[in-house]
């Protein structure tokens, strides 16, 4: 099985991620999947989830080659959109099947993380290296609170300080939604900042662009959380490089992975 390059990946650009602590991302390109989970430029693609229609002999060869980068499993969750935090150390073969949108770990080995294809996935470490976790935000799951429960979960497993990173997601000029959207992140933070992350469509006033990184900063400062990087990676605008469910509708995920060494 050829081995997956390393430029492949995603290397967080993370100044206070302690030395302790691993973390990556995916993207289209180093798999064998093919069609619309292929990398975009007639090439194998690097899909890693099970539900989008894919082969699941390829998306088992390109888990197989991520493998090489991790030292375990990965904590495959079952994400719904929602605000649930689990054990990652629960998560793996021969236990049920856990559901939820975030995961947290405080032992070496016990990889955390999230699949997106559009969604914002946010890494954690605590400065001292004892806790890590990650979340999947789509809209509906940054507005229910769940960066705010994966904070929550992993200071009530001992972490201190946590710093943040903000992984591929969907960027501010292309995330289009409607006024329900808009209104979900008013009731869960009221304020003139919250307002200020949906521009308004002048071609269509009932419709705006969110900016979820915007929104992501505002949710994790009310917990506290003020060392947060990343942002900036947009996977609608990158079809080379990304996988984008609102671009194309048929496609694969790419994931976002932390771990302690």
């Amino acid at each position: 099985m050829a081995p997956l390059d390393p430029a492949a990946l995603v290397w967080p650009d993370w100044p206070d991620l302690p030395a302790s602590v691993g973390a990556l991302a995916t993207g289209r390109d180093g798999g064998v999947s093919l069609g619309p989970y292929g990398d975009g430029k007639g090439g194998g693609g690097l899909n890693l989830g099970l539900h989008c229609g894919d082969d699941p002999e390829m998306v088992r060869v390109n888990r197989e080659r991520l493998q090489a980068f991790l030292p375990g499993r990965p904590a495959w969750v079952a994400q719904v959109h929602g605000a649930d935090v689990v054990d990652a150390a629960t998560v793996g073969p021969g236990q049920p099947v856990r559901t939820g949108d975030a995961s947290i770990a405080s032992s070496a080995g016990v990889v955390c993380a999230v699949m997106t294809a559009d969604c914002l996935p946010v890494l954690f470490a605590d400065l001292e290296g004892r806790v890590v976790g990650a979340a999947h935000a789509g809209w509906r799951g940054l507005a229910a609170g769940v960066l705010g429960e994966t904070v929550r979960a992993m200071r009530a497993a001992g972490a201190g300080e946590i710093t943040a990173w903000m992984g591929p997601a969907i960027g501010p000029t292309a995330f289009e939604v409607g006024q329900d959207v808009v209104d979900a992140f008013v009731a869960a933070l009221p304020g003139p900042a919250t307002l200020a992350a949906f521009a308004r469509k002048f071609d269509q006033p009932a419709k705006f662009l969110a900016d979820m990184g915007a929104l992501a900063r505002l949710m994790l400062a009310r917990d506290g959380i003020t060392r947060i990087h990343g942002g900036g990676l947009c996977t609608a605008t990158a079809p080379e490089r990304f996988y984008s469910y609102r671009r194309d509708h048929v496609t694969g995920r790419q994931a976002s992975l932390i771990w302690i060494k």
